[in-house]
């Protein structure tokens, strides 16, 4: 993976968002009445899959599809406007992290921390794009409105709505990153990832003996074994907060749980006195 970053939004934003919602004027037709803008989008993202964001310039898009370079200039203005549309095309229907099944909210966000990792680990260059700031298309639209759709039953206020899908994706950023990273190393050293950890093991052994380390010592064999889904773990602890969260804003306005303890975030009286019962 290649260690530069690209920004989104870093092309002419107007054009971008023309291309994205299909409300500029269309090329006349060319020598290659092929040549689409859906298929300059799909032959980049291929480009970026194979060999890495840093592959994919104008040129080298027009050479996968054996057209001129000029030729692709009348569809799209340049690479920064290409990104954009390379981002929202890996976000449709058919990849989208927002097709989540059936069921309540908890199911909705651990299927969509689920789907978005496979999203990062099938199109690893998305982790070398800054999308602090990104140009909103189609499919990004309609995934943030399927996930919203289904934890609107959460019961939090919109911001909070809002949050709860960029702390997935956050938790969800890190993860894919170290996976990405893992195979990157195994890849450039041409070291399995057991081969690594064996040559370090006379030092650690000697180390673990000293006396220095007692709780590392006294750590189980499995501990730093492969056997753990650590991406799992994480998640769930994450969705058991929302859920405290959830089930206290809840009996905090139902009238019928009298002895419902207060929202988290909720401050404690000023006399320092437990938080009063919920009316019966």
């Amino acid at each position: 993976m290649a260690s530069g970053t690209e920004t989104s939004g870093s092309g002419d934003i107007g054009r971008t968002l023309e291309l994205l919602w299909d409300t500029g004027r269309r090329p006349s037709r060319g020598p290659r009445p092929g040549l689409t803008l859906e298929r300059i989008v799909d032959a980049a993202v291929e480009v970026a899959d194979r060999d890495g964001l840093g592959a994919v310039s104008m040129r080298r898009i027009a050479t996968e599809l054996g057209t001129g370079t000029m030729s692709l200039y009348r569809y799209v203005p340049g690479k920064g406007e290409l990104l954009d549309l390379m981002l929202d095309r890996v976000q449709r229907p058919s990849e989208n992290p927002a097709d989540l099944g059936d069921g309540g909210w908890r199911p909705a966000l651990h299927a969509l921390g689920h789907a978005t990792l496979a999203l990062y680990r099938r199109h690893t260059w998305l982790l070398e794009v800054n999308q602090s700031r990104p140009i909103l298309g189609p499919s990004a639209l309609d995934g943030m409105e399927k996930v919203l759709t289904r934890i609107r039953p959460m019961g939090l206020t919109d911001p909070e709505l809002v949050s709860v899908i960029v702390m997935i994706d956050g938790y969800v950023v890190g993860a894919a990153r170290t996976q990405v990273y893992e195979r990157e190393a195994e890849r450039s050293s041409g070291l399995t990832d057991a081969e690594f950890w064996q040559a370090q093991e006379p030092v650690l052994v000697k180390a673990m003996s000293s006396g220095r380390y007692p709780v590392l010592a006294s750590l189980s064999e499995d501990a730093f074994g492969t056997g753990f889904d650590h991406f799992e773990f994480g998640l769930q602890r994450i969705l058991d907060g929302l859920e405290v969260l959830v089930t206290a804003r809840r009996a905090a306005t139902d009238p019928a749980t009298p002895d419902a303890p207060p929202a988290p975030g909720t401050p404690a009286p000023a006399d320092g006195s437990a938080a009063p019962e919920q009316p019966a």
